[in-house]
């Protein structure tokens, strides 16, 4: 089976967890997703079946969004309400005082990654090191924050939610650590979900329990999406019969006899259809050469 599932991640489970499920639902071995999401946090997974798997490397959207619960007077190892507490405050902050400090992590920032997390040092995952109570120095990477807006805020029990528009690995959590450490008192995340990742939303997704209910049923194939809408941010292009054949053996089309071709730009990605509209992969614009080679066959 090939194809694209869009998951609502259900809380407790860690992606490794949810491909294991797919996998057995849609009985497809080769079962890959999109980007990690933490057992704590839920939303938008989407999953890569079949053929799907190799669109890894090519995604056109990367972006994601987020809705993020925060809770200040408070700081942990993991940053968020899983982990040991470090400090607590009885320091209170004001909804402006929020609201003052949001423009700082708009933009292109430098966020370090959490000792907590996925990211490798010197081969070693940095959960493993931290595990072990060894923290080590981390250089600082440059995301980028689209959208950080206050979508609520209790100064009763001085917590709130978040909306966040961002670049592909950015930490949501650092930022809540980062906004209690401006303001004083500590911040941790208290809860995360994923509205949109790859294009996709939360409209898109089935839950996970869905998913278990409707495969024994037969029903859940009719949820798997085409690989190509993976790449609907990507230009089409439709070829002849003839260069159908000559793409799919790996060969590379010349631009002059591509019908209705736009203006192209060198190492441009484009989606290839056949005659009869067929997905035929990915290809890339060779200006130099003047030809439009295979990127990748699907």
């Amino acid at each position: 089976m090939n194809g694209i599932l869009i998951i609502d991640k259900p809380k407790d489970f860690t992606s490794f967890d949810v491909t294991a499920v797919v996998r057995g639902c849609m009985h497809e071995r080769k079962t890959g997703h999109t980007g990690t999401l933490d057992p704590m946090a839920t939303g938008v997974l989407p999953m890569l079946l079949g053929s799907a798997t190799k669109a890894q490397g090519l995604l056109p959207d990367t972006d994601k969004e987020y809705e993020a619960d925060f809770r200040f007077g408070m700081a942990t190892d993991t940053l968020d309400i899983t982990g040991k507490v470090l400090s607590v405050s009885e320091k209170k902050v004001s909804q402006g005082d929020v609201e003052n400090i949001l423009p700082q992590f708009r933009g292109s920032i430098l966020q370090k990654p959490p000792m907590y997390s996925a990211v490798y040092k010197d081969g070693v995952r940095l959960y493993e090191l931290a595990r072990k109570g060894i923290e080590v120095e981390r250089e600082a990477r440059c995301v980028e924050v689209r959208v950080l807006e206050l979508l609520s805020f209790d100064e009763a029990a001085q917590s709130g939610r978040l909306r966040i528009a961002c670049s592909k690995g950015t930490y949501i959590r650092v930022i809540c650590d980062d906004m209690g450490r401006l303001l004083g008192c500590g911040c941790v995340m208290t809860a995360l979900r994923r509205t949109r990742a790859c294009g996709y939303t939360l409209e898109d997704a089935v839950p996970l329990q869905k998913l278990r209910q409707l495969a024994p049923l037969g029903q859940a194939e009719a949820l798997v999406r085409p690989v190509d809408s993976i790449f609907a941010g990507f230009p089409r292009v439709t070829v002849s019969e003839k260069q159908t054949v000559r793409f799919q053996n790996g060969g590379a089309l010349m631009l002059e006899r591509l019908k209705k071709l736009r203006q192209v730009t060198d190492g441009e990605l484009l989606r290839v259809y056949g005659a009869d509209g067929t997905f035929l992969g990915i290809g890339v614009i060779r200006l130099e050469q003047q030809e439009l080679a295979v990127k990748k066959r699907f």
